[in-house]
């Protein structure tokens, strides 16, 4: 008992006695106070300003709308009278109402996609709300901007010419279909903005719009779209999903009986890479 007694004892004091000869420190035992202490997370590194969520939503709306009114009538080093004297001469009597059709594709385009199953990036309420709130914003900003600059039409009949409603509203709507569509493929997009050119190019054509209405008329589409995602505060999603049907059996007046069938969504937000 002895000999085991010592033979423990030497074997638990050894390796001190060891370090301690050879001059080398002992190993810490490791620190298990800290270990269910979240590790603080590294602050987020501050992007320059430039690189800010509000510059990207208004750097190119900013360029058109100002490119739009530098060439508000002779002025600019392309003016919308030349614009408009070089249109005249190569189309003389063009006239279409096609363009009036044209404003809601993009819209037609954003519905199609979304029933033919490709998935959006928010869902159908909250793109409905973002819609919503760029029409308000769009509407305001127009006619604000008519009933203030009174801008004569190149055909002459009415001062409410910049910017152009037909295209800022084109332009609104395909923005809507690029932002939704995007993660998907580009090639929604490109199409939607097609589809807006089109409009504006189609309104100089009719003699209905300067340059410069329609020029400023993209930015003021863009612009709105761009601001109505930025104060949508759901915008990332929160999917309602349909957690069940619920059944509950109803007396009614009279004796008779009924059966009133509901059922409750749940807000679900998506995976995001």
């Amino acid at each position: 008992m002895r000999f085991s007694t010592s033979l423990f004892l030497w074997l638990w004091l050894a390796p001190a006695s060891l370090y301690a000869q050879s001059g080398s420190p002992a190993p810490a035992a490791p620190d298990t106070t800290r270990k269910y202490e979240t590790p603080a997370e590294a602050p987020a590194e501050k992007k320059p300003w430039y690189r800010g969520k509000l510059v990207k939503a208004t750097a190119v709306p900013a360029l058109l709308i100002g490119y739009g009114i530098s060439t508000i009538n002779d002025r600019g080093f392309y003016s919308s009278f030349d614009a408009r004297r070089d249109i005249q001469r190569h189309f003389p009597n063009f006239r279409t109402r096609i363009d009036d059709a044209l404003i809601l594709a993009p819209y037609a385009e954003l519905g199609l996609v979304a029933l033919a199953g490709v998935e959006t990036r928010n869902d159908r309420l909250n793109t409905l709300l973002v819609i919503a709130k760029s029409e308000l914003i769009f509407g305001l900003t127009t006619v604000v901007l008519k009933n203030t600059t009174k801008v004569l039409r190149p055909d002459g009949t009415t001062r409410n010419s910049f910017p152009s409603g037909h295209t800022a509203q084109a332009f609104l709507a395909a923005s809507i279909v690029h932002t939704e569509f995007r993660d998907q493929s580009q090639w929604y997009g490109v199409g939607a903005y097609t589809i807006a050119t089109s409009v504006a190019a189609l309104r100089m054509l009719n003699d209905r719009h300067w340059q410069s209405d329609v020029v400023a008329g993209a930015g003021v589409g863009i612009l709105s779209a761009h601001l109505g995602y930025l104060s949508h505060r759901n915008r990332w999603g929160r999917k309602p999903r349909m957690v069940g049907w619920h059944a509950t059996p109803l007396l009614l007046p009279g004796g008779g009986t009924g059966l009133s069938v509901t059922w409750r969504p749940t807000a679900v937000r998506p995976p995001r890479p």
